[in-house]
């Protein structure tokens, strides 16, 4: 029977901190790893995600969907012996209603990594 392969994942969040490294099965699910994120975010952040709905993962530019394994979402030019994948976390709050039920809440377009640009 062969070995599961494992990979090293860091999450970058939207101010150049990282949660991680941490190993990960090829088999684990984009939506584990949501959790993980959600469940480690570090204290005292201006931006907290309120559950895994409202936490994007992006890796090599495409933001991945919950169900698709790591595995699946490993790029080649991604795979480098004894390194680690970055993965950058988005938190996009839920839309949620004023209490007039006129307005929406302030959501911004634009966030910003030390490293890169993610437009919404």
């Amino acid at each position: 029977m062969p070995e599961e392969e494992s990979i090293d994942i860091k999450f970058r969040l939207y101010d150049g901190s990282d949660i991680g490294p941490f190993r990960y099965s090829s088999a684990s699910t984009v939506d584990f790893l949501k959790q993980r994120v959600v469940s480690d975010w570090p204290k005292g952040k201006t931006v907290v995600p309120k559950g895994i709905n409202e936490v994007k993962l992006i890796s090599s530019g495409k933001i991945l969907e919950n169900s698709k394994t790591v595995g699946q979402c490993k790029t080649p030019f991604g795979e480098i012996a004894g390194g680690v994948i970055v993965m950058h976390v988005v938190v996009q709050p839920s839309l949620a209603k004023t209490k007039t039920g006129d307005a929406l809440e302030f959501i911004p377009k634009f966030l910003v990594c030390y490293f890169c640009s993610i437009q919404q």
